[in-house]
């Protein structure tokens, strides 16, 4: 009997203190935590009110008397002169610049490498002018031999050329021709003077190629002369053919052309 009361007692303590646990709504709380985080800083919603002729007690201990000016304020963190607002706009006038920054940079990285492109040596050898034209117009300066030099010509001419120093002379220029190529090549200097001196150097070396070509026509010519000259010593070259009236045919043939 002892224990059913005892069960009884607790049961009815339980039960009291499950009404005592009340959800309490204070508006005043609820406002203020609403207006310092999203919404308007609504004057109406400041509680508790003056009441009236502002005779209301809590008032003046709540707002009167510590807080005049509280609710004169937007105190909001993201109003638009609050603290968390002007962060805001602080760290996007600082990202703003920081762009800026940025951009300025790369665009003098860009120049740099632009420049280091334009100028340095180490590049050269991809330049498009130099692997599609100069390159290969400048072959014969930069690998040339004895060999290739003389090819093509008769031994007679080579040895003559040879026998008179025009081959070490033609060797000797382009020897000097290759090293200001080479420099030109290797230098760190503008494309566009680099370009031009590729062009002089190409212009010189087709001089030096056409007083090749003269000298060696003129050796073949020399030894031709020569051994037509000792055939008509020797009596072995006879001229065919030949009557006066062929002399002036020819003479005709002249006059005739002129007029």
């Amino acid at each position: 009997m002892r224990n059913h009361f005892n069960l009884l007692l607790i049961l009815l303590l339980l039960q009291q203190v499950a009404h005592a646990q009340q959800m309490v709504k204070d508006d005043a709380m609820i406002y203020q935590q609403q207006r310092m985080v999203f919404q308007q800083w609504d004057q109406n919603k400041f509680t508790p009110k003056p009441g009236f002729l502002s005779l209301n007690p809590y008032y003046w201990l709540t707002w009167g008397l510590f807080h005049p000016n509280y609710h004169k304020t937007d105190r909001r963190p993201l109003s638009a002169t609050g603290p968390q607002t002007q962060r805001l706009a602080l760290v996007g006038t600082m990202n703003s610049i920081d762009g800026r920054y940025k951009l300025q940079s790369d665009t003098v990285r860009n120049t740099a490498l632009s420049e280091i492109a334009n100028h340095s040596e180490m590049i050269t050898a991809a330049d498009p002018l130099w692997q599609l034209y100069y390159s290969q117009q400048l072959r014969p300066v930069l690998n040339f031999s004895v060999a290739s030099i003389l090819a093509g010509l008769p031994p007679a001419v080579s040895a003559k050329v040879s026998e008179e120093g025009l081959l070490n002379w033609y060797i000797s220029e382009l020897e000097m021709l290759r090293e200001r190529v080479q420099a030109a090549h290797s230098t760190d200097m503008d494309r566009g003077a680099r370009i031009m001196s590729y062009h002089r150097l190409l212009l010189e070396y087709r001089k030096l190629a056409a007083v090749w070509a003269i000298r060696t026509s003129s050796a073949q010519a020399t030894i031709e002369m020569t051994r037509q000259q000792k055939r008509l010593k020797d009596g072995v070259s006879t001229l065919t053919g030949w009557t006066p009236q062929t002399d002036v045919q020819i003479a005709r043939n002249v006059l005739t052309r002129v007029q």
